[in-house]
């Protein structure tokens, strides 16, 4: 009729994962039910998390021990209460270890004050339910204030309190149990018909047992008496189903009367009963042939007169619902005195806190542990982490590392400064550079501008002005067609611009040549040659553009790793082999340029620009030589800034390296622009 034990274990184990108690003390009764209770239950406690500090048999009092050995014991669990950092203690044993417990503790801290100091909780099993319901006002219990103890459930029986109020010990004259627990409880003694004296303390029988304190007895009736009482009326039905007519004539009965029937006859009948006691509780047998029942859970509160009182608290009983098979009322607890009502701790290291996890120490227990601060990037939200956990890629680990925080979504933006900034300068070079166009354009027939090639010129400014506009292909958010379009446009233009100045350079060099007698150079004069050169190598950086759309081009993507706090918003360059050759082909042509350019130089002609393209080819080479360092170092919408930069640079420098000697001259210096300045130079040399 008792419930079984693996409630009470259940019970237990989430009493002390409920408060955060990792760290406890064990106490036993030192027979095989104590040994099998640690055996059961320390398991137990490891798979949840919880160590013990100690285990400490108590002997049975049968097992007298020796003055020297009490001695030593008591120091043992002084040692216990005084040095362990436990402040839970579990109990189990019978109704006298409870006692002994106390005993030990009075003779290892004599002191009552610092025995009332050394505050403690203590878990009791219901084994030690018969203890506590029969203390004596003679014995201190504040050692065991505000403990927490398991107690069969019972429910309020009808008419108990009643029958309990017009109790009285003459009753029965042959129920000498009854009259020896009223001496006992109201400490009188009934009066010897033999003995004519009278005694002071006579009991009169007119006693009542609900004036006794609670500490003695209580008016409710106990898991235990509960449990008889449902035992009683589950024989009763058994013994009524065997009486009933439908088994007078089985074998089991075989004539026979009820008084004459066997107990064990009775097992048949008992596992298949089935009633509602007086309370509406259904009373039925499992396979196991166990009653189905739980546990309450009291707390034991004492007072300076030595009695105590136990207030429900709580209840554990697994046949309830899935998250509600442990209740306890935590604001009803009275805790020892020691605490000041706050709740105890119970731990072997302090709790690390979010932002941290727990280390593991060499040669201790594993709920002894220090605290690590997460690794970066990894965060925990909660106390005691065993390990750190890695935020989602959209998010990113808070400076404390106890939280992840949603990164930003950032690309080059026209809305913010730097995007501002950047499209500004572009459009003004732009329009600088149809200023110059325009210039050449209305200025065509001078001699400054024919001098030069002007259609290659022409091809030039206008390669220079969508240079300078492609940089604007990269501002803003990426999309599909401007990722198609930011790199390639940007490689083919430069191509053709680059390869422009290049004709230029060739173009002087051959018309230098050609003016020697018998030149055989004479019919590369003009522009075929200037126009093949300009296509050919622009239609090579083409061919490349187009392999590389064909097999991987670049497509908008979302770069979650290469900043922290960031979501960066990019063409991913799709192949960056070839990203790389685009750019290795464009200084290809640079270098090309710069050489020719500065080994014709000094050649002497009217209006050479071979020096000009020279100073503007090195500072084209010097600022991609540069960008790439620079890109690979810079993470983000910055790695854009960089590129934009390059190509305003670059640009920029062959606008003002190449054409502002040659607007000055016919802006400026219009004297300077005639046949005759152009005839004068040619005789001088």
């Amino acid at each position: 009729m008792v419930p079984s034990e693996a409630n009470q274990y259940i019970g237990i184990i989430s009493l002390l994962k409920h408060f955060g108690w990792t760290w406890i003390g064990l106490f036993a009764v030192d027979n095989d039910s104590g040994e099998h209770f640690t055996q059961v239950l320390e398991p137990l406690l490891f798979q949840n998390g919880i160590c013990s500090a100690f285990t400490q048999m108590i002997p049975k009092q049968n097992n007298a021990l020796n003055l020297n050995a009490v001695n030593i014991l008591a120091s043992l669990i002084y040692l216990a209460f005084s040095e362990s950092k436990a402040t839970t203690f579990v109990i189990y044993g019978d109704s006298t270890t409870i006692l002994w417990v106390n005993t030990y503790v009075l003779i290892g801290v004599p002191s009552y004050n610092e025995r009332t100091s050394l505050g403690k909780v203590w878990v009791m099993t219901a084994q030690l339910d018969f203890t506590l319901t029969g203390l004596q006002n003679g014995w201190d219990f504040q050692l065991f204030e505000g403990a927490l103890s398991f107690t069969i459930h019972s429910d309020e029986i009808q008419g108990f309190k009643e029958f309990l109020q017009i109790a009285k010990p003459g009753w029965n004259q042959e129920d000498g149990f009854l009259k020896d627990f009223w001496e006992q409880a109201f400490d009188c003694s009934f009066p010897d018909p033999q003995n004519l004296i009278e005694v002071d303390g006579t009991c009169t029988g007119e006693e009542r047992l609900e004036n006794l304190p609670a500490s003695i007895f209580e008016m409710y009736m106990t898991g235990h008496s509960y449990s008889i009482y449902n035992a009683v009326y589950a024989v009763a039905h058994a013994l009524h189903a065997i009486g009933s007519s439908r088994y007078k004539h089985s074998p089991i009965m075989s004539g026979k009367s009820l008084q004459d029937l066997q107990p064990w006859k009775l097992h048949p009948f008992l596992e298949g009963i089935l009633f509602n006691n007086s309370v509406g509780e259904a009373i039925f047998f499992q396979d196991n042939r166990e009653r189905r029942g739980g546990f309450d859970i009291m707390n034991m509160v004492t007072f300076p007169n030595k009695s105590f009182q136990r207030v429900k608290v709580g209840r554990v009983d697994a046949k309830f619902q899935e998250g509600k098979e442990f209740i306890i009322d935590t604001d009803m607890i009275v805790w020892h005195r020691s605490f000041k009502q706050v709740m105890p701790v119970s731990v072997c290291s302090d709790s690390c806190r979010p932002g941290y996890q727990k280390k593991k120490k060499e040669a201790v227990k594993f709920c002894c542990y220090s605290c690590a601060l997460c690794p970066e990037g990894k965060i925990s939200t909660q106390k005691d982490m065993d390990d750190c956990s890695k935020c989602p890629g959209d998010q990113y680990a808070s400076k404390d590392r106890d939280q992840c925080i949603p990164k930003l979504t950032v690309f080059m933006s026209y809305e913010e400064p730097l995007g501002i900034s950047l499209a500004l300068v572009a459009i003004s070079f732009s329009f600088i550079t149809v200023v110059v166009l325009g210039t050449f354009i209305k200025h065509k027939d001078t001699p400054i501008v024919k001098a030069n090639n002007r259609d290659i010129t022409y091809t030039l400014l206008v390669s220079l002005l969508l240079c300078f506009l492609s940089s604007l292909l990269f501002i803003g958010r990426p999309q599909k067609l401007t990722c198609y379009l930011r790199q390639t446009s940007f490689g083919i233009i430069f191509s053709v611009a680059v390869s422009c100045v290049l004709a230029k350079t060739i173009t002087v060099v051959v018309a230098f040549m050609a003016t020697k007698p018998g030149s055989s150079m004479r019919r590369w004069v003009g522009k075929i040659l200037a126009n093949c050169i300009v296509l050919f190598c622009s239609w090579i950086q083409a061919g490349i553009c187009v392999v590389w759309l064909a097999t991987s081009p670049p497509f908008p993507n979302l770069d979650m790793q290469s900043v922290p706090t960031q979501i960066i918003l990019e063409c991913n360059e799709g192949s960056v082999t070839m990203f790389y050759l685009v750019l290795s082909y464009m200084g290809l042509l640079a270098i090309i340029s710069f050489t020719v350019a500065f080994l014709a130089r000094k050649l002497p002609d009217s209006f050479n620009e071979t020096k000009f393209i020279t100073f503007s080819m090195l500072v084209f080479c010097s600022v991609w030589l540069s960008f790439v360092p620079t890109y690979l170092s810079t993470k983000g919408k910055y790695m854009v800034a960089v590129e934009i930069f390059s190509i305003l640079a670059s640009t920029a420098g062959l606008l003002g390296c190449i054409f502002a000697p040659i607007c000055f001259i016919i802006v400026l210096r219009p004297d300077l622009n005639n046949r005759k300045q152009l005839i004068r130079k040619k005789l001088s040399f």
